[in-house]
């Protein structure tokens, strides 16, 4: 079973920037997927960006040009570059690797 333990997070101001990482371990094999989740109260946990083993990425409309994730294979080590951020990425975010998830870091931008 992967475990996947994240840092990074915190509190920045709107503009400001922010880098995750997120590390899996336990896994025998080599990892194909994984990404960044976020969720607000009230709200579904919703995606903002994934990449797989071979580099291809998806974002959400929402964060494209703003966020960049990235991955070291090697160390099965997955990263979200947040730059210019805005409060309503406030949120909890999320590392997901099939099938687990992260236990979340806290991001809040104030205004």
């Amino acid at each position: 079973q992967v475990q996947l333990v994240e840092s990074g997070g915190g509190l920045v101001q709107a503009g400001g920037s922010l880098r995750l990482s997120c590390s899996a371990s336990g896994s025998s094999s080599s990892i194909n997927v994984m990404g960044w989740y976020r969720q607000t109260p009230g709200k579904l946990r919703e995606l903002v960006a994934t990449i797989t083993s071979g580099g291809r990425t998806n974002y959400a409309d929402s964060v494209k040009g703003r966020f960049t994730i990235s991955r070291d294979n090697a160390k099965n080590t997955v990263y979200l570059q947040m730059n210019s951020l805005k409060p309503e990425d406030t949120g909890v975010y999320y590392c997901w690797s099939p099938p687990g998830w992260s236990q979340g870091t806290q991001v809040t931008v104030s205004s």
